[in-house]
């Protein structure tokens, strides 16, 4: 073997064992992304996409429309689910020294109506922007008095450490079908929640139905919601939400569907779950 073949084998020898530990670095990199996002609930694209309509949050005819009106349907369901009683009986603040985490509140539409009504809030969410939003606003609305939501920039796995056993409800409405680890997810909520207390969780179903309706139609035809707001495959069915909660220690009580009518800009209760639905579920001991 000359001196040109032996420079051109060390070469190449070299050359794979740079190949090997390349790839050996980025399988390791790739393999800790994938273990860091197993713990974590955060989706980033998802949190910059919504992040996005911050300017237009609380416009009520703006973009994200249905979500304040919802708030017709959603308020009720949750404050009928923690104290039942009948309209004669309700006075201005049923949810008084009821203490509520809104997972995913974004920038207060719920934490706000649910605080109007005397609850004492916490709102999350992993956006910084929309809890700057959430935190500027509640200060300018007269209508909350001293009441204001607790806006924290977190996620509910890292919130629910300091927090354990401590809430009278978990609300997460519109936010589960934007996370990562689901299970984790729910976990996380169920560990706030004292024992005893309530989930109230809305969300579209994972159905043919609402994958034209709820995705091509409302996001790419009609405008009703922002292009790329939902992904399918994240979707949730009835029952399986219902595995998740009650492998992890919970009842469900009740579901119902929600229907939407974009003319009106309104909700409605339905007995269809097809496209979306509501769910209250209570820890047990």
């Amino acid at each position: 073997m000359n001196l040109l073949q032996r420079k051109v084998l060390r070469t190449g020898l070299v050359g794979n064992i740079q190949k090997c530990q390349l790839f050996g670095t980025t399988s390791t990199l790739q393999q800790n992304q994938a273990e860091a996002q197993a713990k974590s609930t955060i989706d980033s694209k998802d949190v910059h996409h919504h992040e996005g309509l911050m300017k237009t949050w609380w416009d009520e005819l703006g973009p994200i429309k249905p979500l304040h009106s919802m708030n017709l349907v959603r308020v009720p369901f949750i404050r009928d689910g923690l104290v039942p009683c009948s309209p004669e009986e309700r006075n201005a603040a049923p949810l008084h020294n009821k203490k509520i985490l809104d997972v995913g509140c974004g920038g207060g539409i719920l934490s706000e109506a649910l605080a109007k009504i005397g609850a004492s809030v916490t709102g999350i969410d992993a956006g910084k922007a929309l809890i700057d939003l959430a935190i500027e606003h509640s200060k300018m609305n007269p209508k909350l008095g001293n009441n204001l939501p607790s806006y924290i920039c977190t996620s509910v796995e890292d919130h629910c450490k300091e927090r354990k056993n401590y809430y009278d409800a978990v609300v997460a409405s519109e936010v589960i079908e934007h996370v990562n680890n689901q299970e984790l997810f729910l976990k996380s909520c169920i560990e706030a929640v004292k024992t005893g207390g309530k989930i109230f969780i809305t969300t579209p179903n994972r159905s043919r139905a609402t994958q034209f309706f709820g995705i091509f139609l409302a996001e790419y035809v009609f405008n009703l919601i922002p292009k790329g707001t939902h992904q399918y495959e994240k979707f949730l069915t009835v029952p399986e939400l219902t595995f998740l909660l009650e492998r992890n220690n919970c009842h469900v009580e009740s579901t119902c569907g929600l229907i939407y009518r974009p003319l009106s800009n309104k909700w409605e209760f339905s007995t269809s779950q097809l496209i979306m639905f509501a769910l209250q579920a209570r820890k047990l001991e």
